[in-house]
């Protein structure tokens, strides 16, 4: 049976090591001529440069699923949006400020990154993805944050921090949100709904898909529920053991071009 969709994960599945798809990738992923679609934590600002290099012009998941849209003209055209709710945000980015005042705290709607801080953190995500975040210098003005946010992003290279962050803000049972670890330095809330299998359900409902014709690339955690959605799971040789323990295959790392290795070794001829 023909693959009729890809769905790509982003950092540590497409992007390698320098937050970039390699020349020989994208033309590996190319050549096979198949239906893709990027399923990110990343917002669309970040996505875009992936998107052209790969020439898609499907439909796009980003913020982990609380974002379906298109690219067209460099525009980003919505088809379904899931934001959080302002009185969570707020709450969340005071009590994080307060509780864990030295990890790094930013946070996105449909068109910009905003921080109030430019620390490590800040510079380590502008290295990755060439994107300049919105300052708000003032902040109490940083912390009663504009509607419509699709993402706080929290950044340690502790990881001990990381991992009491993540702990004590899962302990304050807000059912309203989602939490997850995305890497080992990056912790990101976004609302309940948005979840990579969310992007998944809406394209396969739209392009009437079954799990059988359909593959997926994935590392982390949060990709579990799209590696399970589809009938080829197919995981990084860089990925952690237990999220290896899903895959259909194991292809090389996303510093060897694994997904476009993977899509010409295991998915081209099925």
């Amino acid at each position: 049976m023909k693959i009729k969709r890809v769905f790509l994960d982003m950092d540590g599945t497409l992007l390698n090591s320098q937050g970039q798809v390699s020349k020989r990738n994208a033309r590996l992923i190319r050549r096979a001529n198949l239906p893709v679609t990027l399923i990110s934590a990343r917002a669309p600002m970040e996505m875009s440069q992936a998107i052209d290099t790969l020439d898609l012009t499907d439909l796009q998941v980003g913020f982990n699923g609380g974002l379906i849209y298109r690219l067209e003209k460099g525009r980003v055209q919505p088809i379904y949006s899931q934001v959080m709710a302002q009185k969570d945000v707020q709450y969340l980015l005071n009590y994080i400020r307060q509780h864990f005042p030295q990890v790094s705290l930013s946070y996105y709607d449909l068109n910009n990154w905003y921080c109030d801080k430019i620390d490590e953190g800040i510079r380590y995500e502008h290295s990755l993805t060439g994107q300049g975040p919105t300052f708000i210098q003032d902040e109490a003005r940083f912390l009663k944050a504009p509607i419509n946010i699709f993402k706080i992003m929290m950044i340690s290279f502790d990881q001990e921090e990381i991992q009491a962050l993540e702990r004590t803000l899962r302990q304050l049972g807000m059912a309203s949100v989602s939490i997850q670890r995305s890497g080992k330095a990056y912790l990101e809330i976004t609302h309940i709904k948005a979840k990579k299998s969310a992007g998944l359900t809406y394209i396969f409902e739209k392009e009437k898909l079954s799990k059988e014709n359909t593959a997926a690339f994935g590392d982390g955690h949060n990709d579990l529920p799209m590696l399970n959605r589809v009938a080829y799971p197919i995981v990084m040789n860089n990925a952690l053991a237990e999220i290896k323990k899903v895959a259909y295959r194991v292809t090389k790392s996303n510093d060897e071009d694994g997904v476009g290795y993977g899509i010409q070794k295991y998915l081209v001829k099925i």
